[in-house]
């Protein structure tokens, strides 16, 4: 099918257990992915086409693949095409852009940049059009493979997705901070796919709020999809202040959690406040009518639990 032409400007390490599985190209067409947008498009500018309804223009057939041998990608590419001269602002010039499959576009004679994207893989060929000359079909190979993220607890316990998010950066060897390294993707939801290009990742994941973060390098490899369980030593605790033991929480009551070493980790009001703690010690003081009731309590990995604070005279 051709595309008509348009101009247009879009879009821890505790423990980890890794699953790596070569699926067909076809599941990474999965609709399911993060808003990604892609970088640097700021840096372009849109123009005319100028090949559209042309005599002279040449028509190139355009298709991308995953890996060398491999089938055409079929959907979820984005095709863009850019003068390789910069304008007087400095930017590079976007002529056309298709979405989809394979596709294919009609071009003056003269050079573009060529660029696809797959998710967060992509790629980006110059191309030189003769007026003379037939242009073959132009396979751009992406090298590319994906990721589905997901997280447990203790002996396996699964988290509940809403109370997870990943974040996904450059894989330098040398990096010792999260600052040190490059964002790709940040507040990734878990059991999507995530398409990127092949090679090593540094993956943070953080359950809750507070202080469960666990963190692992994990490798892409092209053509392959690689399900990442990432293992937390943390659990959800709710906690109540009662007048006997199995109560009902009392409302109007302010929470304040500490760590072993007397730092504060949370503050909270109400009558069943919930969070997210890693495995450790800790102490509650509940507020309530200017009175203060403290409580020790630990947290298990995977172990949800209630901590009740008696309310006393």
């Amino acid at each position: 099918m051709f595309f008509r032409l348009k101009a247009l400007l879009s879009m821890a390490l505790l423990s980890v257990a890794l699953t790596a599985n070569a699926y067909a190209q076809n599941n990474f067409t999965v609709e399911q992915q993060p808003n990604i947008q892609l970088p640097g498009l700021q840096d372009f500018s849109p123009t005319e086409n100028p090949a559209q309804n042309s005599a002279t223009a040449i028509t190139v057939a355009l298709e991308a693949v995953l890996q060398e041998e491999g089938a055409p990608i079929q959907t979820g590419l984005i095709w863009r095409v850019f003068d390789p001269t910069p304008d007087e602002e400095g930017k590079l010039r976007l002529i056309a852009a298709a979405e989809g499959g394979s596709t294919s576009i009609d071009f003056e004679p003269g050079d573009y940049f060529v660029h696809v994207a797959f998710g967060r893989a992509s790629v980006t060929k110059k191309l030189s059009v003769s007026p003379d000359a037939e242009i073959p079909p132009q396979r751009f190979i992406l090298d590319a493979g994906g990721v589905i993220l997901k997280a447990a607890s203790g002996d396996n316990t699964r988290l509940s997705p809403s109370l997870l998010n990943f974040s996904i950066y450059s894989g330098e060897q040398d990096a010792v901070a999260d600052t040190d390294r490059q964002l790709i993707l940040e507040f990734v939801k878990p059991n999507l796919i995530v398409r990127l290009n092949e090679g090593t990742y540094h993956i943070v994941s953080k359950y809750g709020d507070v202080n469960a973060v666990t963190r692992a390098d994990v490798r892409v490899e092209k053509g392959k999809l690689t399900e990442v369980l990432m293992n937390h030593r943390a659990a959800e605790v709710t906690f109540k202040l009662v007048s006997k033991e199995g109560g009902e929480g009392i409302a109007d009551t302010a929470w304040s959690v500490y760590s072993s070493s007397g730092d504060i980790i949370g503050e909270m009001v109400g009558a069943f406040p919930r969070l997210v703690l890693s495995e450790g010690d800790y102490t509650v003081i509940a507020l309530h009518q200017e009175n203060e009731y403290p409580l020790d309590f630990h947290v298990s990995p995977g172990k949800n639990s209630d901590v009740e604070v008696l309310l006393t005279n």
